[in-house]
């Protein structure tokens, strides 16, 4: 029997020889840039157009045409999120773990199981997998947030769960700030299993900012510039099981280093401008912008301007290392496998 045949005889049965699996290509995906023109004119019509009671969110997300089923990456969706004054995004819960990062706005807050979490720009606000959460804008503009989830890779793993709320709000049982009171100081944490998928929680941006100033002038990573990642405060360990979130601060003519790595990272421009070299191309960025590289993708940033330059990201390395698949090479031949 020749070859050809024998392959067609497994196919009609939907059998595949191994002679002819291939090991897949992580270069598939490649990375895209959003610009922040064409998303702020998208919500501002959507705002004007779909009432809150009509959709579940009113988001928009960002969809690279290099990703199969709509998504940002293969692990990672962002999605921007508008509410208008005096609105009430209804609670629901998920079991993708999710985060709020502010862009334009303050006056809103969001309800993580039972506790309200003020909104104001540069904000991080955790809702963890399976929490109850809703959004409340008590302002006299718009607010608009980035949300960021674990969504293409709940869905792929097949295992996504979703539960509305039977009440249209749902009760205060905590004071603002709490979280912050039990979980923001040194001390000897009692864990459940809840913790260690995330907890509720507040990183208010003046902090993050005063932090990030005073490492800048001595604690610079050659590959990222000024880096903090934002740690579950329960257990000291990555934002969740599924997701860092990070932020980083580019000084004025700062050039790192190039390196690559097996963790996919989304970027929201929070401040600034520049750019990033990813293989043989640039993505130009400034304010407002969001672009994505792709695992194992060699990539620097740039900002040549005289004014700093503010990064946030969402990487998926904590999937990686908890498989032991995390692997890092750096431009000067150095390799990290973790």
């Amino acid at each position: 029997m020749k070859l050809a045949e024998l392959d067609g005889q497994l196919a009609k049965n939907q059998l595949a020889g191994f002679w002819n699996t291939r090991v897949p290509s992580h270069s598939a995906e490649a990375p895209y840039l959003w610009k922040w023109e064409a998303l702020l004119d998208g919500l501002l019509k959507a705002s004007e157009t779909i009432g809150i009671e009509q959709a579940e969110r009113r988001a928009i997300r960002l969809v690279s045409p290099h990703v199969p089923n709509k998504s940002t990456s293969h692990t990672v969706q962002l999605t921007f999120s508008i509410v208008n004054p005096g609105e009430v995004a209804r609670a629901h819960r998920h079991n993708m773990a999710a985060i709020r990062f502010v862009v334009q706005g303050k006056g809103a807050y969001t309800a993580v199981q039972g506790e309200k979490f003020p909104m104001e720009e540069g904000d991080l606000v955790l809702t963890p997998n399976w929490t109850w959460h809703e959004h409340h804008n008590e302002s006299e503009d718009p607010i608009i947030w980035l949300d960021g989830l674990d969504g293409p890779l709940i869905q792929a793993l097949n295992v996504l769960f979703f539960e509305e709320s039977e009440k249209p709000e749902l009760p205060i049982t905590y004071a603002t700030g709490e979280s912050l009171s039990r979980l923001g100081f040194a001390r000897a944490p009692k864990l459940d299993n809840t913790q260690a998928r995330g907890v509720p929680f507040r990183y208010e941006w003046q902090d993050t900012y005063k932090t990030l100033k005073l490492l800048s002038r001595s604690e610079r990573d050659p590959y990222d510039g000024t880096l903090l990642r934002y740690i579950n405060p329960a257990t000291g360990g990555y934002t969740y099981p599924t997701m860092s979130c990070e932020i980083q601060l580019l000084e004025p003519k700062c050039v790192t280093n190039s390196h690559r790595h097996t963790s996919t990272t989304v970027y929201h421009v929070f401040k600034g401008r520049g750019r990033t070299a990813v293989g043989e191309s640039h993505l130009e960025w400034k304010k407002g912008d969001s672009f994505v590289i792709p695992l194992w993708q060699w990539h620097s940033h740039e900002n040549p301007f005289e004014e700093e330059a503010i990064l946030f990201s969402i990487n998926d390395r904590p999937v990686m290392e908890t498989l032991q698949l995390y692997r890092e090479e750096f431009s000067n031949g150095n390799k990290n496998a973790e």
